[in-house]
């Protein structure tokens, strides 16, 4: 049995991306209320393994996650990416008329703003978890509240579906990290076929004219596919940033090279995990 950390309750999409990413596997989810306590979870026991949101193709980087993964010296093992959609949801005994107020994640709110602006007498109200605002609905017997979750976990939570569907961009997927001890980084991948062909890094540069593109234009000899950067402020240090970067391969040795030949350009450069390139999924 895998035990999984993941922000969110049950049928939240961390956890459809954790059954998605151990498919044909047991599992047990320790449900967290932050992903500060995701993190957390993982470096007190070893043996769990985290899932953590890291970016969206419509609301962007999650630039907090990057920072707690930088400072855990925990690896990222794999990722997976899902395709979200939601839907709205009420008590099963409700209808359109008796909707006052909807409830979700700030996130999940803003992914359906049009579906939102055409109904302007619901008031929007913002929650922990796009699941757990179902569930409470429904424990709390909350009438006139809807909910904006999955599918499944308004089924999970024999909630009424009043309308799937309705992010505005079909387009619209999370990537996520899966987070281990580097201890436990071989025992993971023991006995799976896994190609490492993708890895995600952090350094510094120095405030010099040039220095990113040094860095970028050997990344490119080496035929480098550099696929993100992330550039965050370093606080305390005027106009200094670390930097992000996610590249994937076909050729381990001249990634290795790669990252050989960035070194001396770079400062307190960290390789975050080396792993497989995660396929979409609905």
């Amino acid at each position: 049995m895998i035990k999984i950390a993941i922000q969110g309750t049950l049928g939240s999409f961390h956890d459809i991306a954790a059954h998605k990413y151990f498919e044909g596997e047991e599992i047990e989810l320790i449900c967290c209320a932050t992903f500060e306590d995701v993190f957390n979870a993982v470096q007190k026991d070893s043996k769990v393994i985290g899932l953590a949101a890291i970016e969206n193709t419509i609301a962007g980087s999650l630039l907090h996650n990057y920072e707690l993964l930088k400072q855990s010296n925990l690896q990222i093992v794999g990722e997976q990416k899902l395709r979200i959609s939601h839907c709205i949801c009420c008590l099963p005994d409700e209808d359109w008329n008796d909707i006052t107020e909807v409830n979700s994640h700030p996130i999940a709110l803003m992914q359906c703003r049009d579906f939102l602006s055409r109904h302007p007498r619901m008031k929007v109200v913002e929650a922990e978890d796009t699941a757990r605002s179902a569930e409470i609905i429904k424990m709390n017997n909350q009438k006139g509240h809807a909910a904006i979750c999955a599918r499944s976990a308004a089924e999970m939570y024999e909630m009424k579906v009043l309308e799937d569907g309705i992010e505005t961009n079909k387009h619209n997927y999370t990537r996520f990290l899966v987070i281990a001890d580097p201890w436990q980084v071989d025992e993971l991948n023991r006995g799976k076929n896994l190609q490492t062909n993708k890895a995600s890094l952090v350094f510094t540069l120095p405030h010099a004219e040039g220095s990113l593109s040094q860095v970028l234009s050997i990344l490119s000899f080496y035929r480098i596919n550099l696929t993100k950067i992330q550039s965050l402020p370093i606080i305390g240090r005027e106009w200094e940033y670390q930097f992000y970067v996610d590249v994937v391969f076909d050729n381990l040795l001249r990634y290795k090279q790669s990252v050989a030949a960035i070194t001396p350009l770079t400062k307190e450069l960290k390789i975050l995990g080396e792993y497989e390139d995660g396929k979409s999924s609905n």
